[in-house]
């Protein structure tokens, strides 16, 4: 019996063993066949592992976790790379570990090699600083510098920073305030301010990457100690003089256009073209960029050929590529060479060189050779919208021009130009459609907020800007030296006016915006995995990108809204009512406060005062709101006014209350019933959303994070003040995340988060 059953097993066992070996043999196979086939796609993945490794730094929050990410990354390269008949799957694994391992490395070198000195509390001090940049913000009457502090003066010390933002009154800039002066005045200087709610725009992170160390107000009167040169900067003069042929919005969008400069675009213009879609227009990035190449390589290709002997013996093309190029490098400085222009430019000189070789000019590999040069150089870029936008947009583009039956539309034909019109037509409404579902999800996690008739409005609105307003404007600008500009101007003015128009029209139509709370990152994460797995194969596998797009997205739209928002700083309350309508605590609460608290709610519109609603039961100094969710009655108190409020009254009214809320310390015996968010609280959280119906809380600052922006700048009381930092960026375009979840007990008593 027991040689039978040895026999049994010596037998049984091999061939467990091969079955096993075929059974894993097949999928593997299955796998290398698949790779083969797609072995020119997979360069594509390169910036998307960077990209992760750059993603992963921001997500893990402190250097044990980045040195042990770092180890596990190299181990997992290594491994993968040193199997033995592992494939070219194998292969992929070994390489997109060490390239993540390189984009971790890369941005936690390049955060510690931009470190300068922050501010760490609000101080008043004065300053002696050289003017860096000038932007003028007419609409809001103000002036915004960028200085680079020589000296300052405080009553208390602090760190010195080396560069601050800050925003200056009209009124109180002196007369010879050019870039280049030095200048001494008082300032209110503030740290930059983290997001002041989970979602929201988190300036301390932008301002450490750009060496500002401050940002704050200018108080009169501004000395210039030494001016600047006697003749503006080109940039400068260019946009003044601009601004004084068109004047109104139409001048500060001709100027943007220009010079990058959109500072004197009215607010309610500015917010109408964001709404419209069309926001894209005034950032210098690109579109732009593209026309001015496009414009110059054809026009200096085709005089050449008029030329016999140039057409002859040179090579047109080459040197209509190098003049293009002069002229995106040109056009980069001087708007200013911002990172969306720089993006933009490397870009079309990879484009510009693809042509002088004779090569395709734009394919995916060269949309990824630029996102890895860019993810290069500032690999910080890779976590804003702007960056995620341009190369979804053009990725978009290149993989739906690859799509059998679009192909067959736009391919040329003979027919007439009436036919040839409607086809063209349609196939830039499809890509429009197309291009606008692709970044929908992008400008819902950012700024909360998608225009769902960009598709639409972008078909007259990019070649009313492409081939009309900017070839006027250009014309208008060499006539101005001629003296013959006018008829020009004329002609741009009136195409400026018509796109405003448009947009104030869209913006305006039934349902032309989508709102969405603060997304959560993994259902962000699983549309932009889903995304590009669509995008960058091209075999039928591809398809399988639907299933975590679609898993997101649903994740997304199915995530509620937050039923409270605090700042940071305890100053405003956002409360969601019983009918689902918004309404805030304080009555003077500034437009981008409203603004940024509606946003992250999901709202659209000026919040309700709580003094008008039903819910709420106000007097001066304290606020009680009644809230239904989760299936019973919630209770939450506010103080908004810093007059004290009787010791007993305070303490019974917290006793009643299930959350107590307050931008100063509140006694120690002032036990709400769920959790205590005062003064000391909230400098520890930051910013809070509060989910009632779970209930569940997510603050700004995370436990144990070390990120330089956190832990260089601790010590800043309190931790987040958006609502009194005017020198804060409010620009739409740069807004970022910063949040946190945690788990809410489900009845502590007298809580602090």
């Amino acid at each position: 019996m027991a040689g039978t059953g040895a026999a049994r097993s010596s037998t049984g066992f091999p061939a467990l063993q091969i079955g096993a070996g075929a059974a894993l043999a097949r999928p593997r196979l299955a796998l290398e066949t698949r790779l083969e086939a797609e072995a020119d796609r997979l360069f594509l993945w390169a910036p998307v592992a960077l990209g992760a490794g750059i993603a992963l730094w921001f997500a893990l929050a402190d250097a044990a976790a980045w040195r042990l990410a770092l180890l596990l990354l190299g181990a997992g390269s290594a491994a993968a790379l040193a199997v033995q008949r592992g494939g070219r799957a194998a292969r992929a694994v070994g390489m997109a570990c060490g390239l993540a391992a390189l984009g971790l490395g890369l941005v936690w070198w390049r955060a510690e090699r931009v470190a300068a000195p922050v501010l760490t509390r609000p101080v008043i001090a004065t300053l002696v600083a050289s003017v860096e940049r000038i932007e003028p913000l007419p609409p809001r009457g103000l002036v915004r510098l960028t200085l680079a502090i020589e000296t300052m003066q405080a009553a208390r010390p602090t760190p010195v920073p080396k560069r601050a933002r800050l925003n200056l009154a009209v009124e109180d800039a002196p007369g010879g305030l050019s870039e280049g002066a030095v200048l001494r005045f008082r300032a209110r200087l503030l740290p930059p301010p983290p997001a002041a709610v989970p979602g929201a725009y988190d300036y301390a992170r932008v301002a450490w990457f750009a060496g500002i160390g401050a940002t704050g107000r200018a108080l009169a009167p501004v000395a210039v100690l030494r001016p600047g040169p006697r003749r503006a900067g080109l940039r400068t003069a260019l946009a003044e003089h601009i601004r004084a042929q068109l004047p109104g919005s139409a001048g500060g969008v001709a100027a943007a256009l220009a010079t990058g400069d959109q500072g004197a675009i009215a607010l309610e213009d500015a917010e109408a073209m964001r709404r419209a879609g069309l926001a894209h227009l005034l950032s210098v990035s690109g579109l732009h960029i593209t026309a001015v190449v496009g414009a110059v390589l054809l026009l200096v290709e085709r005089l050449l050929a008029l030329w016999p002997w140039a057409a002859l013996h040179l090579r047109l093309r080459l040197i209509a590529a190098s003049a293009a190029a002069l002229a995106a490098i040109g056009y980069t400085l001087l708007t200013g060479a911002e990172v969306p222009t720089v993006r933009s430019c490397v870009a079309a000189l990879l484009v510009l060189a693809a042509l002088a070789l004779g090569r395709e000019a734009l394919t995916l590999r060269l949309v990824a050779s630029g996102a890895l040069v860019v993810l290069a150089l500032w690999p910080e870029a890779l976590m804003g919208p702007s960056f995620q936008l341009s190369f979804a947009a053009v990725a978009t583009i290149i993989a739906l021009s690859e799509v059998g039956p679009l192909r067959r539309l736009l391919e040329a034909r003979e027919e007439g130009w009436g036919a040839r019109l409607l086809r063209q037509a349609a196939g830039l409404l499809v890509t429009g459609v197309v291009v606008e579902a692709a970044l929908i999800p992008i400008g819902l996690f950012h700024f909360h907020k998608a225009g769902l008739y960009g598709a639409l409005a972008n078909i007259v609105a990019i070649p009313l800007t492409t081939f009309v307003i900017m070839p006027a404007e250009a014309l208008a600008l060499v006539g101005d030296l001629l003296g013959i500009g006018a008829p020009f101007w004329w002609i741009a003015g009136g195409a400026l006016e018509g796109l405003l128009w448009l947009a104030r029209w869209t913006a305006a139509a039934p349902g032309a915006l989508a709102l969405l709370p603060a997304m959560p990152v993994g259902a962000f994460a699983l549309m932009i995995g889903g995304g590009l797995w669509l995008v960058l194969w091209q075999s039928r596998w591809r398809r399988w990108g639907l299933v975590p797009a679609f898993a997101g997205a649903l994740w997304a739209l199915l995530s509620p809204a937050p039923d409270l928002l605090v700042t940071g700083d305890g100053r405003h309350v956002a409360f969601r009512l019983d009918d689902g309508r918004l309404a805030i605590l304080r009555e003077r609460t500034g437009d981008y406060v409203q603004a940024m608290l509606s946003e992250n709610a999901g709202q659209d519109g000026t919040p309700w005062l709580i003094d008008a609603s039903p819910s709420g039961r106000c007097s001066a100094d304290l606020c009680l709101v009644d809230r239904r969710a989760g299936g019973r009655r919630w209770r939450i108190l506010a103080t908004r006014s810093a007059y004290p409020v009787p010791y007993r009254a305070l303490i019974a009214a917290c006793a009643e209350a299930d959350i107590a809320v307050s931008e100063r310390r509140l006694p120690k015996a002032c036990t709400p019933r769920w959790l205590k968010l005062d003064r000391p609280a909230l400098a520890k959280s930051g910013g809070v959303a509060i989910w009632l119906a779970s209930p569940r809380v997510a603050t700004v600052a995370r436990p144990g994070d070390a990120h330089p922006w956190v832990s260089r700048s601790a010590g800043a009381a309190p931790r987040a003040s958006p609502a009194r930092a005017p020198a804060e960026d409010r620009n739409a375009a740069d807004h970022k995340r910063g949040w946190r979840d945690r788990a809410a007990p489900s009845s502590p008593r007298g809580g602090n988060i």
